[in-house]
């Protein structure tokens, strides 16, 4: 094959024709259904964006009301479900434990034989309440809790919440959690989507693409850049310390081969992206939402250290922020555990892993790329008396 056709990670390469979602990476926008992502969190809630997202339409009141009674009328997780999270040692990881509860889930799915339109839209509905009834059951197991019985009256974003810790939110704070799943909920083909379209594609059911999708998730090239960030704002501590360290952290980085750059564990976490040029629209939303829950919970010195990092790394880099980073603030302000921030990405982003896999079930051909074969030329076996 002609190593022009080629690219390492097919960077660039149109892999799918999707009327869902478009980044703009040289302007840095994001768009749904063709709506700008901050006007998207301004006007709908997470239950309508997903909708959005599915239907291609923003839902009237009316069509809103009947999508968030139907999300609703989904929750309680399986009996079969609890039973299997029960078995996992309590050190799992805890997007480990929700790729077990989807497998679970998916022997006992009453559509588990069928794949036709409505029948996955009935899964659909139902991985939206199992992936969060999951995570939050497993961390209620994890650390000697039992797991929150099921509510209807919540909308999902408080809801959310409440399978955590046991508490209903308030409204302000629910908002808040409705507008970081409303953010996460699509990107177009990253890492995740494009696996759980490959599975789709080969007519798998809808349960496996989305495990296949949380165990691409899983990754720390994809998913756990929140986690890190965290992990590292945390460690500076103190915002005097914020330009050293970001200067100790890209000293040693300039140091390193390609090779060892590529490794997470070296990156400045919550910065850079395969297809922003500047900052990732989400991140701008993001960086307001984390200025005022910081002032809210009293963690204004932790906002006060991202923020000395981002102008930091500007000043000596050109790096795009990504959604990433200032999500990390509010998951903090929120009271989310830091291994527990991918998990909570998951929650938003099975609207869109959902999503796309409608879209190719409604337009499929197998997914099979070629590879530029490097390896020895024709040869034969040596003859051996």
């Amino acid at each position: 094959m002609d190593d022009t056709t080629w690219k390492a990670g097919l960077e660039d390469v149109i892999a799918a024709r999707s009327a869902i979602t478009a980044v703009d990476g040289g302007a840095g926008r994001l768009y749904y259904r063709g709506y700008e992502i901050a006007d998207v969190v301004e006007r709908l809630a997470f239950e309508e964006a997903t909708a959005l997202l599915w239907f291609g339409e923003a839902p009237d009141p009316d069509a809103a009301a009947a999508f968030r009674a139907r999300l609703a009328a989904t929750r309680g997780l399986p009996a079969e479900v609890f039973a299997a999270l029960r078995t996992l040692p309590r050190d799992c990881h805890p997007l480990d434990a929700l790729r077990t509860g989807i497998s679970a889930a998916a022997a006992h799915d009453p559509d588990a034989r069928a794949s036709d339109r409505d029948a996955n839209l009935r899964k659909a509905c139902r991985l939206m309440t199992l992936v969060p009834e999951t995570v939050g059951a497993w961390h209620r197991i994890r650390t000697g809790r039992e797991p929150v019985p099921a509510r209807t009256d919540l909308g999902h974003a408080a809801y959310v919440l409440s399978l955590l810790e046991g508490r209903e939110p308030t409204p302000d704070v629910a908002r808040v959690l409705d507008v970081v799943l409303t953010l996460h909920a699509d990107h177009e083909l990253n890492a995740s989507t494009f696996a759980a379209r490959v599975a789709v594609a080969t007519l798998a059911d809808l349960h496996a693409a989305i495990v296949a999708a949380i165990a691409t998730l899983k990754g720390p090239r994809h998913g756990g850049a929140n986690d890190d960030v965290l992990a590292m704002l945390r460690e500076i501590e103190d915002p005097a310390r914020a330009e050293a360290f970001v200067a100790d952290r890209l000293d040693v980085r300039a140091g390193l081969s390609r090779a060892e750059r590529a490794d997470p564990r070296a990156r400045m976490p919550g910065f850079g992206h395969r297809v922003y040029r500047v900052d990732d629209a989400r991140a701008r939303v993001l960086r307001g939402l984390a200025q005022s829950m910081a002032a809210a919970t009293g963690r204004e010195r932790l906002f006060e250290v991202a923020e000395r990092v981002y102008a930091a790394v500007k000043a000596r880099t050109g790096l795009p922020v990504n959604v990433d980073f200032f999500s990390a603030v509010v998951y903090d302000a929120l009271g989310i555990a830091p291994d527990l921030c991918t998990s909570i990405f998951a929650i938003g982003r099975v609207a869109g892993w959902c999503a796309h896999a409608l879209e190719q079930y409604a337009d499929n051909r197998l997914i099979r790329p070629r590879a530029d074969y490097v390896g020895s030329p024709p040869r034969t076996f040596a003859v051996t008396v």
